[in-house]
């Protein structure tokens, strides 16, 4: 950093009228992203508005002060940088999730669920075992999205299945993504800024993996224990198979993530960049199969089904979280962990992360950057994850099952049964402080 930027990060904005302008344009503009489902506006629209608007307002302040642009362009490159990172990792996972479904990937694993017979209660915690165990890999919201489409082909108007069930899978996805980097975009943050090697995630799977189960079992005794399968064949729907070159798309998608775990740990290459080699492999893969099986399949079909607007809706609040940052505000998020215990503060992000929203909590803690050690890294890690799924829109889980079951999963039917999320949201930082702190197991 050049004599300049550290003379010009001295500098307090919060003291002027223009830093509160900023902070109230972001309130305002967090406000419509919270209120999505109120105002039926999609929450990327605020979200890059607010982001984009705050550093170009920024940069009209230094031009009509004659300041020197060193220090915003200093800035605003290192956000760039920050934020590519993150956009492109997401952007080749979703791709890959795209390229599953269109090959009938979950389209099978749907058709064999039913196909089997089992009870409500035997598919609420398939579901639910099935998100845990697929969110580290495939993110969280994605995860979600799949599997609450699965529990609406199972049953689409018994709310005795899919409200605990939804629910279910909104806590085991969000708790799954919390031991692993790639599973929330809040664990891959915090991988992308060193505040934890790839290893010191996995130690979160016995806090993540115990505390959903807690909430599993008290969100099972509301699931009927009855045969959802009264018509329809199973004999048919268990024919259905996994569309030529489903199986080989999903072994270069583990590959993928093998490229971006072992690019990053071995050649200090960052992991979006092993996840674009992986891109690169599955448009030759597509390519060999229009050639060799006229299988006619698209990578850019599959990616103009992504979820851009996720996409967006991450580069405006992590823009406007930066720009925040530049102005000083967070500054005061770091003198929290001074003022009291640092564990109390993690925590506190957890209840924090449910009301707000994971994305921007995680990002104003790496912005304020604490001094804290690596167990209440992981810690905050952990209670921002899973402590969006306290309430219905505090992840981004979340918001995509209430999209997805318009009417059926909603804030109201959340909270009823939220009580069964506090609980294993409590069991998980009991077994954190069991394993980190008396074991020190880490």
């Amino acid at each position: 950093m050049t004599a300049e930027v550290a003379e010009h990060a001295a500098i307090n904005f919060v003291g002027s009228p223009f830093g509160w302008l900023l902070l109230a344009i972001f309130v305002v503009g967090y406000y419509f992203i919270a209120t999505e489902e109120k105002y039926h506006i999609d929450k990327a629209k605020p979200a890059l508005f607010t982001g984009t608007f705050m550093f170009v307002l920024i940069g009209l302040y230094y031009a009509i002060e004659g300041a020197s642009f060193t220090p915003f362009e200093h800035e605003v490159d290192h956000l760039i940088l920050e934020i590519s990172e993150i956009f492109f990792f997401l952007f080749v996972a979703m791709t890959y999730i795209e390229a599953l479904i269109e090959r009938g990937v979950f389209s099978a694993l749907r058709a064999k669920l039913i196909a089997k017979g089992y009870s409500y209660r035997e598919l609420f915690w398939i579901t639910g075992l099935l998100a845990f165990f697929i969110s580290p890999v495939a993110d969280n919201l994605t995860t979600a999205l799949i599997l609450s489409t699965v529990l609406l082909t199972i049953d689409n108007k018994n709310k005795a299945f899919l409200v605990p069930s939804a629910i279910n899978v909104v806590v085991a996805a969000n708790a799954g993504g919390a031991w692993s980097p790639f599973g929330d975009i809040t664990t891959l943050m915090v991988w992308a800024a060193e505040k934890g090697a790839f290893s010191e995630f996995l130690y979160l799977f016995p806090a993540s993996f115990i505390g959903w189960g807690i909430t599993a079992f008290l969100l099972s005794r509301y699931v009927p224990d009855l045969d959802p399968l009264k018509d329809g064949d199973p004999e048919a729907a268990a024919k259905i198979e996994i569309l030529k070159g489903g199986k080989v798309i999903i072994a270069f998608g583990a590959l993928t993530i093998a490229l971006a775990v072992l690019g990053k740990q071995l050649i200090h290459l960052p992991p979006m960049w092993g996840m674009l080699f992986g891109l690169a492999i599955l448009q030759l893969y597509m390519y060999f199969l229009k050639k060799r099986h006229n299988v006619d399949v698209s990578i850019f079909e599959a990616m103009s089904k992504i979820e851009n607007n996720t996409l967006l809706f991450f580069f405006g609040i992590l823009a406007a979280v930066g720009a925040l940052h530049f102005t000083g505000f967070l500054e005061y998020a770091a003198k929290l962990y001074t003022m009291f215990s640092p564990t109390i503060v993690n925590i506190g992000v957890g209840f924090l992360s449910a009301v707000v929203d994971n994305v921007p909590v995680m990002s104003a803690v790496l912005k304020a950057s604490p001094a804290i050690d690596q167990a209440q890294w992981m810690l905050v890690t952990m209670t921002a994850g899973i402590g969006g799924s306290l309430i219905s829109f505090g992840s981004a889980a979340g918001v995509g099952v209430m999209g997805k079951m318009h009417g059926i999963y909603t804030f109201s039917s959340h909270m009823k049964l939220g009580w069964t999320v506090l609980v294993g949201y409590v069991v998980s930082i009991g077994i954190w402080y069991l394993q980190f702190i008396v074991l020190g197991i880490y």
